[in-house]
């Protein structure tokens, strides 16, 4: 394959935008597009069928990732080479490899009807960690969970720490986007889903106690505040996770982790 000449200027209209994507959620939501960084995570994103529209690299990448890029660039509309103080303006990391994508949001955001009411799943509330959020993504599509319900006040899906934290989940895991978070749980319960409040909580009943049927939705809420009260009232049933140490709570991904695996675990009973 001819590669294209190495775009050394920062002010390059396609540069400035991809910068301009990896920074912003408003310009993300506008465009329906977002910025993947990373040999890894992008070559996921290929292999995973998302429509990457340019692809950014440089040629210490091309020479350290070759089997990466051997994946990315066919499913590329466009590929550019660029200088190592370019990648430096799109970077969020430290140390980038120098790979890039430009990719189209997913087609797997879903309404609430056509969530599966059989499968199983994760409904967040106001995270607002992307490092949480995306390893709460990970999680569940690791235990193979059916899908997740996001409030609408949740961080950027698309951002570069949620996309980090989530190892490529974004573009797999179906999610749906709750204007009113209580209302959707309200939803869920009449449209035969079994959401399940997680609260802090002696009173509850816990974890490792409770039944999970199909349908069930594990609601986790916000780092500092929980889910809020109306979603709790607005859920089926209510559950704690036993904590006998010092510690008073638990970090959102660890209790989400928790609860989708038990979750999980009794429905293989």
């Amino acid at each position: 394959m001819m590669l294209p000449d190495v775009i050394a200027s920062r002010k390059n209209e396609g540069v400035r935008r991809a910068a301009k994507l990896a920074g912003s959620a408003a310009f993300r939501r506008e465009q329906g597009e977002f910025l993947a960084e990373g040999a890894r995570l992008c070559a996921d994103a290929a292999v995973s069928g998302a429509a990457i529209e340019t692809a950014f690299f440089t040629e210490e990448a091309a020479r350290r990732y070759q089997g990466y890029l051997e994946r990315i660039l066919p499913r590329a509309r466009s590929v550019c080479r660029i200088a190592p103080h370019v990648a430096d303006l799109l970077s969020a990391t430290k140390r980038p490899q120098g790979i890039f994508c430009v990719i189209r949001m997913p087609e797997h955001r879903k309404t609430p009807r056509e969530m599966e009411p059989a499968g199983c799943y994760v409904a967040l509330e106001n995270i607002q960690d992307p490092a949480n959020l995306g390893a709460v993504l990970r999680t569940a599509e690791a235990l193979g969970i059916s899908g997740a319900f996001l409030s609408e006040d949740c961080c950027d899906l698309y951002g570069p720490k949620v996309l980090r934290a989530s190892m490529g989940a974004v573009f797999r895991l179906p999610f749906c986007v709750l204007p009113d978070f209580a209302e959707g749980m309200r939803s869920l319960k009449k449209s035969g889903f079994f959401p399940v409040a997680a609260v802090p909580d002696k009173n509850a009943r816990s974890v490792t106690e409770a039944e999970f049927p199909e349908g069930s939705v594990a609601a986790v809420g916000n780092e500092g505040n929980g889910l809020s009260a109306a979603a709790v009232e607005a859920c089926a049933g209510r559950v704690t996770i036993p904590m006998p140490g010092r510690a008073e709570s638990l970090n959102a991904a660890a209790s989400a982790a928790i609860l989708m695996w038990e979750m999980m675990r009794t429905r293989g009973k």
